[in-house]
């Protein structure tokens, strides 16, 4: 919190006082100035009582009346100014008269209204003081010119309505600034504190895109090997005693895969530990995840195709004859179907229609082993589109012996990788009782 904020958290708020008063001492101020104005007021009408010809008693009650009315300035201001213009014949409440025009200057109201009330006050202060200086002269009190009184008049009453009515009109322009100044610091205060909310959200969910893409990466890098690792140590099993030729080779292909699947875990674990090059080009300093996840990837990619550092792009559709090639090892019936011209993509087109691919050949393998599969792909004008469509298992086939774990987030990654290109996935069961998965990328 700012330190704007702070002091007008720690302030009193509106009401704390009693009665209209905001704070107590803004009670005891008030009070004490209407106790010095009454006493002020109460000894100029013990002297206007005796001018007057009326009981002393009379005028010090009047008079305190009239100066006790200071008390309620800051509830009504205007009442303290016209009590203060009242009393201005019976010369009493020069007090009443300075601090009332003060603290009416300090208000909000219009100011067509302060300038008339303060036109009034000075008005009637030059004519009191015209018309006493006169009297004076006329007694032989006072022996200057003529040209004295007007002057003096003039000055008394400038003298006393302008300084209180400049004042006040500062002090009320710097307490609205001020209560300006602290509701824009308490609105960006607030905004802040928006925006920090959003930018925590926006980077958790950052996060929870980027644990997303590496769980999807590494399912589809190695989930598809394993599960080749375990038909081929089903059909092991089938074919020991029976073939020891073929078990022997299916035995070397399962110790391959498995050291593949080994290395690629290896090298995508090392890479989230630390980074890879990232680490050493940001010398310690924190990966940021997006970076942890291409890099996962990418290695995993590189590690799996025998590429070398710089060609870590991933893989592309000119290996998908190497990718069903696995599967038909594993003794998987493929067949593979190209429509249209082939011409190159962009390289996260290439990859995610591999990975589309990919997938659907191993949920084939787990769910429907030993069944046959059709893989298609059609160039278009505008788009690429594959279909991966595997008909009913056998009821009984080595393959089919394997029992395949599944977490249910294959689909869902497919799903995820062709709509974040702008493209359209579709999957479900077919009628003759097979699966079928089908995508639509855009080429641009």
């Amino acid at each position: 919190m700012t330190t704007t904020g702070e002091a007008h958290a720690e302030a009193p708020p509106p009401g704390a006082g009693p009665w209209w008063w905001g704070r107590v001492r803004g009670a005891v101020l008030d009070v004490s100035l209407g106790v010095v104005s009454a006493v002020e007021c109460g000894f100029e009408g013990a002297r206007f009582g005796r001018e007057a010809g009326i009981p002393e008693a009379a005028g010090v009650v009047f008079g305190v009346l009239a100066g006790s009315v200071l008390v309620v300035r800051r509830r009504w201001p205007i009442a303290v100014v016209l009590v203060s213009i009242a009393v201005m014949p019976a010369q009493m409440g020069f007090l009443l008269g300075i601090v009332g025009l003060y603290t009416l200057a300090t208000t909000e109201l219009p100011r067509r209204i302060i300038a008339a009330l303060a036109g009034m006050s000075f008005v009637g202060t030059l004519i009191v003081t015209f018309v006493w200086l006169r009297q004076d002269m006329a007694r032989g009190n006072l022996t200057f010119g003529d040209w004295v009184i007007p002057f003096a008049s003039v000055t008394t009453a400038l003298g006393l309505t302008a300084p209180p009515l400049l004042l006040g009109l500062y002090v009320g322009a710097r307490r609205r600034l001020m209560e300006s100044l602290r509701e824009r610091a308490d609105s960006l205060e607030r905004e802040l504190q928006l925006l920090a909310e959003r930018a925590e959200e926006r980077a958790e969910w950052a996060r929870n895109e980027e644990r997303t893409r590496i769980a999807r990466e590494m399912h589809d890098v190695v989930a598809h090997r394993v599960s080749l690792m375990v038909v081929h140590s089903a059909a092991l099993q089938a074919v020991a005693r029976k073939d020891p030729d073929k078990a022997v080779k299916n035995a070397a292909l399962v110790g391959d895969m498995g050291r593949q699947a080994l290395t690629e875990l290896r090298e995508m674990l090392g890479v989230l530990r630390s980074g890879g090059v990232h680490a050493e080009r940001l010398r310690g300093a924190v990966v940021p995840l997006a970076a942890v996840g291409a890099a996962a990837a990418a290695a995993a990619d590189r590690e799996r195709f025998g590429g070398d550092e710089g060609s870590a792009e991933g893989p592309c559709l000119s290996e998908l004859d190497a990718l069903i090639g696995q599967s038909a090892a594993a003794g998987m019936v493929v067949d593979l179907s190209v429509e249209g011209e082939t011409r190159p993509y962009a390289a996260e087109i290439e990859q995610t229609a591999f990975r589309v691919v990919q997938e659907a050949l191993t949920n084939v393998h787990k769910h429907a082993a030993g069944a046959k599969t059709h893989v298609r792909l059609a160039h278009r004008v505008s788009e690429i589109a594959m279909q991966v469509e595997n008909e009913p298992p056998p009821e009984l086939s080595p393959a089919s012996l394997a029992r395949l774990p599944s977490g249910g987030n294959g689909l869902v990654g497919m799903k995820e990788r062709v709509a974040a290109l702008g493209g359209v996935f579709v999957s479900g069961p077919t009628d003759a009782g097979g699966f079928r998965v089908s995508a639509v990328i855009p080429a641009a």
